[in-house]
C-alpha cells in the first residue's frame, strides 16, 4: 500500500497541477480574450471619436458657412437689398460672398459624401447660382434705374429647395453626429460589460489563482478607471464643442472687426466683419503684418507708440484710416490689447475695431454746413456797405461817361470802371445768392438782351487771344427769370470759359435758341430757350465733371478763384425751373448747356433799359443815411433836370414831407436806416400822400416791395443810374 502513496501524492499533484495548469491555461485564455476584446473597444472608440473629430466638425463649420450665406446677411438678403435698394455696396458684397460660397462647396465635395449630401449640395448650388446669373440683371437694372418691382419679377429665384435642401444637409450632418456618439457609447457600454465579466470571472478564480486575479483585479480597475476618464472626457469635449462653438459664432458675425496677432504682429485670425469691410481675404490675410492696411496719413510716430503701449501690457485706443483692397478707405475706431497666460506672459494681441466713416463724414457735412452758414452771415453782413460803395461808384462813373468823348481814352478808362464796378456786383449777388440771402423775382426777360451785356462786358476783359462767337436765334428768346440772376448765370458760364482758356488762344461760343420742346425737358407750351457756352479749352475728366457743382470745389490754384460760380449757377438754374448739363472730354473743351423755360409774356421792362434815359422838372425827396449815396442821387437827377432835395435823416425828410407834403412827386429812400426805417418811412408818408410814387433802393428786399408800378418798388443796390432814369419816369408819367 505504501507505493500508492506517492502514487497518490504525484496523482493529487499532478491532479492539482493539470488543475492549476488548466485553471492558468484558462485564466491566461480568458486575460488574452478580455485584452483583444478590451483593446478592440479602444480602437472602436478612437476611431468613432476620430470621425466624430475630424469629419463631423469640418462638415459642421462648411454648413454653418452656408448657412450664413443663405441667411440674414448672406447673398440672398444683399442680393435682395440691391434689388430694393440698388446699392451698389450690397451688389460688391453679393459677389463676394458668392466666391466664397464657392470655395466652401469646392471644400464640402472633396470630402468624403455621406448619402444623401451631394444631392443636398447640388440643390443649394443651383439656387446659388441662378442667383448668381441674376446678378447682370439686377446691376443693369440699378444702371437703368428700373422699378424695383420690376426688378424683382426679373430675378426672383425660389430659394425655398435651398433652405429644405440645407435643412436635409443639417439633419444628416446631425444624424451621422449621432452614430458617431451611438458607436463611442456603444463602445463604453462594452467595456463596461466587459468590466463585470471580467470581474465575475476573476471572482470564481481568485481562489485557484491570486495571482493572476490580482493582476486582473488591477487590470479591470485600471481599466474602469480608463473608460471613466473617458466617459468624463467625453462629456467635457462636448460641453467645450457647445462653448466653442457660441463663441465662434458670435466672433464671426460681430459687427467689429476682430483682429487676433501673435507678438511678432503676424495675423493669426480674422473674423468675417474685417473680410467684408477690407475686401482681403483670409488666405491673403494669413501670416501678414496689420502694414497692408495703412493708408499713409496717420501721424508720425503713431505706430511707434502703439507699440510701446502694447509692449507695456496696456491697451492702446486710437482711430486709423484704414486701406481696403480696392483702393478706398474707411475710418475705424480700434482697441487693440495684449492677451496674457496664467504666468503674465503676452502670447497675443487682439484688435476691436468700429467703422466709423458714416460718423465722421456726417461730423464733415457739419462743418461744411456751418462753413456755409459763416459765409451766408458774411454776405449778408457785407453786401449792405459793399453795394453802397458800389452805387456811389456806378453813379459817379456814369456821370463822368457822359461829360467824356466817346472814343477818348478818358472815357475808355472810365468804361474800365464801370466794368469793374459791375464784376464786383456780380461777386456780391453770388455770395448773397449762394447763401440764399437774395430771392429771386420771376418775370419776363429777354434772354439775348442779357446775352449782349454780358459779352459786351467780356469782350473788354477777355485776352486778345480769346475769340468770342455769339450765335442768337432771331425768334422769340423771352424767358421767365429774374433778371439779376440770369445775368450772373450768362457771366459765370462765359468767365469760366475764359479761364479754362486761360492765356492760350482759343474760342468761346455762345449760342441761343428757342425750341418748342427737349428730350430732357418736359413739354411746356411756350416752350424751351437753349442757352449753350463751349470752349476749346483742355476740358475736364470725369472726376472734375463729378463735383463741378459743388461748393467751394475749384481746379484753380489759391487765390485764383472761390468755388462758388458754378455752384451758384445751379442754384439759380433750379430756382428758375431749369436744367444745366456739362459735356467735356479731356483735350476737347467743355460745353455748358443750360435750358429756361420759355414765356410768351411781354418783358418791356428789359427793352426799355436799351432806350436812353428821359429826364423832367418833377420835385424829388432822396433820403439814404450815406451822404456819399444821397449826393450820387443827386447829382445824376440833376443832370437829368429834375428838382431833388436829399437827407440823410429819415426823421427830418419826414418833418420837410410834413410841412410842404403837395410839394414832392417822387420820394427814393434806403431801407436800412438809423432812427427810421425806410419802410416806416414810407408809411408815414403815404397817409398823408397815399398815391405817391416810392422808390426803395437797397440791398435788402422788404416784404412789402413789388416788381411792377402799383406800390413801392424795390431796385437793388447797386442802382443802375439808367434804370433807375427809366423807372422814374415811368412811376410819374403813371
Amino acid at each position: 500500500m505504501t507505493p500508492q502513496v506517492p502514487e497518490l501524492s504525484i496523482r493529487r499533484f499532478l491532479a492539482i497541477a493539470s488543475a492549476a495548469a488548466t485553471l492558468l491555461l484558462v485564466t491566461v485564455a480568458l486575460g488574452l480574450t478580455l485584452g483583444f476584446q478590451t483593446r478592440a473597444q479602444f480602437e472602436e472608440v478612437e476611431a468613432s471619436w476620430s470621425q466624430y473629430a475630424n469629419v463631423s466638425e469640418k462638415k459642421g463649420i462648411w454648413i454653418s458657412t452656408i448657412r450664413g450665406h443663405l441667411g440674414y446677411g448672406g447673398i440672398i438678403h444683399n442680393f435682395k437689398n440691391f434689388v430694393l435698394r440698388q446699392d451698389p455696396a450690397y451688389l460688391k458684397a453679393t459677389r463676394a460672398q458668392v466666391a466664397r460660397f464657392n470655395a466652401v462647396m469646392s471644400d464640402f465635395l472633396a470630402s468624403d459624401l455621406l448619402p444623401g449630401e451631394a444631392d443636398a449640395l447640388d440643390r443649394i448650388a443651383r439656387t446659388i447660382a441662378a442667383y448668381e446669373a441674376k446678378i447682370p440683371i439686377a446691376a443693369r437694372a440699378a444702371r437703368e434705374g428700373w422699378a424695383p418691382a420690376r426688378t424683382d419679377a426679373l430675378v426672383r429665384v425660389d430659394d425655398s429647395g435651398a433652405i429644405r435642401a440645407l435643412a436635409e444637409l443639417e439633419s444628416i450632418w446631425h444624424d451621422h453626429q449621432s452614430r458617431s456618439s451611438a458607436r463611442i457609447e456603444a463602445a463604453v457600454r462594452q467595456g463596461r460589460q466587459l468590466i463585470w465579466i471580467g470581474f465575475l470571472s476573476l471572482f470564481a478564480l481568485v481562489l485557484a489563482a491570486s495571482v493572476i486575479g490580482t493582476l486582473l483585479v488591477i487590470l479591470v480597475r485600471n481599466l474602469r478607471g480608463a473608460v471613466a476618464r473617458l466617459e468624463a472626457e467625453l462629456v467635457e469635449r462636448r460641453r467645450l464643442e457647445r462653448a466653442q462653438s457660441r463663441l465662434a459664432a458670435a466672433v464671426e458675425q460681430s459687427p467689429a472687426t476682430i483682429v487676433m496677432t501673435d507678438t511678432d504682429a503676424r495675423i493669426q485670425y480674422v473674423n468675417r466683419k474685417f473680410q467684408d469691410m477690407t475686401g482681403w481675404t483670409l488666405p491673403e490675410i494669413i501670416g501678414r503684418t496689420p502694414a497692408f492696411l495703412q493708408s499713409g496719413d496717420a501721424a508720425p510716430g503713431l505706430y511707434s507708440e502703439l507699440r510701446k503701449t502694447l509692449s507695456r501690457g496696456e491697451t492702446w485706443h486710437g482711430v486709423f484710416r484704414n486701406r481696403c483692397r480696392d483702393g478706398s478707405s474707411y475710418w475705424a475706431e480700434t482697441t487693440i490689447l495684449p492677451l496674457v497666460n496664467p504666468a503674465g506672459e503676452i502670447t497675443n494681441y487682439i484688435g476691436f475695431g468700429e467703422d466709423i466713416t458714416e460718423k465722421r463724414q456726417v461730423r464733415e457735412q457739419i462743418v461744411r454746413a456751418q462753413k456755409l452758414e459763416a459765409v451766408g452771415q458774411l454776405a449778408g453782413g457785407v453786401a449792405h456797405d459793399f453795394n453802397n460803395i458800389l452805387t456811389t461808384i456806378v453813379g459817379a462813373a456814369h456821370l463822368a461817361a457822359l461829360d467824356a468823348e466817346p472814343d477818348s481814352d478818358l472815357g475808355k478808362e472810365i468804361g474800365q470802371i464801370a466794368i469793374a464796378a459791375r464784376r464786383a456786383q456780380s461777386l456780391v449777388q453770388e455770395l448773397l445768392t449762394f447763401a440764399r440771402r437774395e430771392p429771386g423775382r420771376l418775370q419776363p426777360v429777354i434772354l439775348s438782351q442779357i446775352v449782349d451785356e454780358v459779352v459786351n462786358l467780356l469782350r473788354a476783359s477777355i485776352p486778345p487771344t480769346v475769340a468770342l462767337e455769339v450765335a442768337t436765334a432771331s425768334g422769340n428768346t423771352a424767358v421767365l427769370g429774374d433778371p439779376t440772376h440770369l445775368h450772373q448765370v450768362v457771366m459765370n458760364l462765359c468767365r469760366n470759359a475764359a479761364e479754362a482758356l486761360g492765356g492760350d488762344e482759343g474760342t468761346i461760343r455762345v449760342n441761343l435758341d428757342h425750341h418748342d420742346r427737349l428730350d430732357n425737358c418736359e413739354l411746356r407750351a411756350d416752350g424751351w430757350v437753349r442757352l449753350s457756352v463751349s470752349d476749346d479749352g483742355p476740358g475736364m475728366s470725369a472726376q472734375t465733371r463729378a463735383h463741378l457743382f459743388e461748393p467751394f470745389f475749384t481746379t484753380k490754384p489759391l487765390g485764383k478763384g472761390s468755388g462758388l460760380g458754378l455752384s451758384v449757377v445751379f442754384g439759380l438754374v433750379d430756382e428758375m425751373h431749369g436744367h444745366i448739363s456739362v459735356e467735356s472730354t479731356p483735350g476737347q473743351g467743355s460745353c455748358f448747356t443750360v435750358d429756361i423755360p420759355a414765356t410768351s409774356l411781354s418783358a418791356q421792362s428789359v427793352a426799355m433799359a436799351a432806350a436812353a434815359p428821359q429826364g423832367g422838372h418833377e420835385v424829388i425827396m432822396v433820403i439814404d443815411d450815406e451822404a456819399e449815396i444821397a449826393g450820387t442821387f443827386r447829382r445824376v437827377l440833376l443832370r437829368l433836370g429834375y428838382r431833388v432835395e436829399a437827407f440823410t435823416s429819415p426823421l427830418v425828410a419826414l418833418e420837410r414831407f410834413r410841412a410842404k407834403p403837395q410839394r414832392y412827386d417822387l420820394v427814393i429812400s434806403d431801407m436800412v436806416m438809423p432812427g427810421m426805417s425806410g419802410e416806416d418811412l414810407v408809411a408815414h408818408i403815404r397817409q398823408m400822400r397815399p398815391t405817391l410814387p416810392v422808390i426803395f433802393c437797397s440791398a435788402y428786399y422788404p416784404d412789402s416791395a413789388n416788381e411792377d408800378d402799383t406800390g413801392p418798388i424795390l431796385m437793388r443796390k447797386p442802382v443802375d443810374p439808367v434804370q433807375l432814369a427809366h423807372r422814374i419816369r415811368n412811376l410819374l408819367d403813371a
